[in-house]
């Protein structure tokens, strides 16, 4: 029943430069500062291996005594921007041979320890009804075209429906995915064959990923609308 947190923090980004340990609001090391306090404030995770080549995350990372912290330096062949996300479930299951892997990323600053707590309790709970992973996702409810038309309602029905009637979609957010260690051998992924679809709200599911995403991550942080 053991969960390890697997953290992925490679050098560089190509969108948002030093993204993961720029100053963050009130934490100077950004990022990666704030995810280890959310990740280590958790009871229900067991240990958290954080895997990087970045030499100043690694030096942060040396600052904290806390037994529960891994620090892996993983090696500059699988930092790359063309490292398959295969490739890093390989690298993720050399870590973490057995129990269950919570895979998770610094730039969903705002799911805390609290939110961490809930979804492993949801995720153990999912498994005695038939479920086999789980993963987080945001709802979108809109109206949702790809080149042929709508995907998500029929207009030959009603051209406008109402949005609150329209059946959702599951977007993935990439704040949680959550496995066995036995499943990511077996399927060779950070998810199983029937994923629980666990819906976040709008604001905490939020996810950094282009320069602006890291400016409202900021403004929703400084003012207190989500807590750390």
């Amino acid at each position: 029943m053991a969960v390890f947190a697997f953290l992925p923090c490679r050098k560089g980004s190509e969108r948002v430069p030093k993204k993961n340990i720029k100053p963050f609001n009130k934490f100077e090391n950004g990022l990666v500062e704030l995810k280890l306090k959310q990740l280590l404030g958790c009871a229900a995770i067991d240990k958290v291996i954080l895997s990087t080549n970045d030499n100043e995350i690694l030096d942060y990372a040396a600052t904290i005594k806390n037994e529960r912290l891994v620090i892996h330096k993983r090696d500059d062949a699988l930092c790359s921007s063309s490292t398959s996300t295969d490739e890093l479930v390989a690298h993720a299951l050399s870590l973490v041979p057995e129990g269950h892997i919570l895979w998770t990323h610094v730039t969903s600053p705002f799911i805390n320890s609290a939110q961490y707590e809930l979804i492993i309790k949801d995720y153990f709970e999912k498994l005695e009804t038939g479920f086999d992973s789980l993963m987080t996702t945001s709802l979108i409810h809109g109206f949702l075209w790809n080149k042929n038309g709508p995907i998500n309602y029929d207009r030959s029905k009603e051209k406008w429906p109402r949005t609150q009637t329209i059946e959702p979609i599951y977007e993935i957010n990439s704040a949680v995915f959550l496995n066995s260690a036995a499943n990511y051998l077996t399927l060779n992924d950070r998810i199983g064959n029937n994923p629980y679809l666990y819906a976040m709200d709008k604001i905490i599911a939020h996810d950094i990923d282009w320069p602006e995403d890291f400016v409202i991550a900021e403004a929703i942080a400084n003012n207190g609308l989500a807590e750390l």
